[in-house]
């Protein structure tokens, strides 16, 4: 990969904007108000604090190793932008928990290559999967309690 001055925004950039796609014509309407959540479901803020963060961090890593991650990560971003659509558009929370089950199977794989190739950067990921496991208790929990 080309590393310019240019390429390191660039790819947080472009992850940044991958992830939020998502949420261009998504609000968190009615239903999801009236859905009955867990106890430890975070305020909606928390969620525009911890995404870009998140963003930011893949972005990072993708940059410095995308040759070992390509194809998983691009995998990994586009189930990350249908779950959003999956739950909130079609308000299919279980077809949901099947994306994000998947979304962590692969981010799992992920984090085992960057953790083998180099461990700075499988520290610096494991946010992102750690919160995949948070978010997909959020969704069992919408599951089972509604």
């Amino acid at each position: 990969m080309l590393k310019s001055p240019l390429v390191l925004p660039l790819a947080t950039l472009i992850t940044f904007f991958i992830g939020s796609l998502a949420n261009v014509y998504i609000n968190q309407d009615d239903w999801y108000q009236s859905l009955n959540k867990s106890m430890l479901n975070p305020p909606s803020y928390v969620f525009g604090i911890v995404w870009p963060i998140l963003y930011v961090l893949m972005g990072l890593v993708s940059y410095f190793n995308f040759n070992q991650i390509s194809k998983l990560f691009l995998i990994q971003l586009l189930l990350n932008a249908i779950w959003s659509w999956i739950f909130f558009y079609f308000q299919m929370p279980t077809i949901a928990f099947i994306d994000i089950l998947l979304l962590i199977l692969i981010n799992l794989v992920i984090q085992i290559r960057l953790f083998k190739s180099s461990g700075l950067y499988g520290f610096l990921y494991l946010p992102y999967p750690c919160w995949l496991f948070f978010a997909a208790f959020l969704n069992l929990n919408i599951i089972i309690l509604n």
